[in-house]
């Protein structure tokens, strides 16, 4: 590792606790409110209980995703993650940042070497990230520009494997109140228009962030940018969208199909 990157891992690790507390969830979930037992027990397994797994989460990233089956359901995810080596990395997603936030979904990274290595049947479940990436949809908030880039730079060309276990809220929808039914198969966006833009520039304003200006100052990372699988996957949802430099579909036909999984929820009732 060279010492802008060890510069940078430092940075982040200084940094984890950034940004957070302005994305609260749009509801809470039904239940019997915390007794002060529940809060002793709690305060006493933080005394006594390792944590190690959670405690090597270092690094904290907002972006949107949108389900395969059905890419108009779009959603805001907070990633918190843990990167286990230099191809792998994992995430726990939440719908906001606060201590109240609930746990909406997991999201594997893995780089394009593991990914080139995987099979026809499984490439349909990993989602592309140059777009989140070049278009300044995917942020770390509070960490500085310098560190971000250097970040970004590496997850260039890297995969995706996301599910969502819980619809907690999307535009026009108020999501439910507990997680019903199957998990949705998450996918990125590839194109300006597919992102529904009240999503983006609330997001902006609420964490005082400029997609726009970082899509400016990662412009140079565009030359590293490889064409991809699944680019094209829910492309013809968006027949109106834009391409944007850097952004290809490498033609790999497996990301397109949707897969098998069931992906019907039951109707919530009582609401």
């Amino acid at each position: 590792m060279n010492r802008m990157c060890i510069a940078a891992s430092l940075t982040l690790l200084v940094c984890v606790g950034c940004g957070g507390g302005n994305t609260a969830p749009n509801a809470e979930p039904p239940g019997q409110a915390r007794t002060p037992t529940t809060a002793g027990l709690e305060s006493a397994a933080n005394l006594v209980q390792a944590k190690a797994p959670v405690e090597r989460i270092s690094m904290y990233l907002d972006g949107f995703h949108a389900a395969k089956d059905d890419p108009q359901m779009q959603m805001e995810s907070h990633h918190y993650c843990n990167q286990v080596n230099e191809d792998f990395a994992q995430c726990v997603l939440f719908d906001g940042n606060t201590a109240d936030a609930r746990l909406h979904g997991v999201e594997y990274i893995i780089s394009a070497s593991l990914h080139d290595k995987l099979p026809a049947d499984e490439r349909a479940y990993w989602h592309p990230h140059n777009y989140e990436i070049l278009s300044g949809e995917l942020q770390m908030p509070g960490v500085p520009a310098a560190a971000e880039h250097e970040a970004m730079k590496t997850k260039i060309n890297s995969y995706g494997k996301t599910w969502h276990f819980w619809m907690t809220g999307t535009p026009g929808s108020p999501g439910d109140q507990l997680p019903l039914g199957p998990p949705h198969l998450a996918w990125s966006f590839n194109r300006d228009g597919e992102l529904k833009p009240e999503l983006l520039s609330a997001r902006d304003t609420r964490m005082q962030l400029d997609s726009m200006q970082t899509r400016q100052q990662r412009a140079d990372l565009v030359g590293m940018a490889q064409p991809q699988g699944g680019v094209d996957a829910i492309a013809r949802a968006f027949p109106d969208a834009k391409p944007l430099q850097g952004v290809r579909d490498n033609g790999d036909t497996s990301a397109v199909p949707v897969p098998t999984v069931g992906f019907e929820r039951p109707q919530a009732t009582g609401r």
